[in-house]
């Protein structure tokens, strides 16, 4: 693809094309995974594998918070508010061990 001649756009014009070229790259981008899904649901489907079989699931909760029983975490990944929180104002992580 030869390279666009854009010097003959002011400012507000280029900023109008930015806009247009990262919504459709957004677009472009969702409608590719989207695509990619659906032949991973396929595939799975002609192999007869369900796919929560091929999806890895998350590890089992290791921390509950005492305030609300609903928030756990599983000691991977970025802690959570609560426990960062927590941490920060002095608190042990065992005490949140289930």
């Amino acid at each position: 693809m030869a390279p666009l001649d854009l010097s003959g756009y002011d400012l507000a014009e280029l900023k109008g094309l930015h806009f247009d070229i990262e919504q459709e790259i957004q677009r472009r981008s969702r409608a590719e995974r989207e695509a990619a899904r659906e032949r991973i649901r396929a595939l799975a489907a002609n192999a007869g594998i369900p796919l929560d079989a091929l999806v890895g699931k998350g590890g089992a909760p290791r921390y509950r918070n005492p305030a609300d029983s609903g928030q756990t975490w599983t000691g991977r990944g970025r802690q959570p508010r609560w426990i960062a929180e927590a941490l920060a104002s002095g608190r042990s992580l065992e005490e949140f061990k289930i």
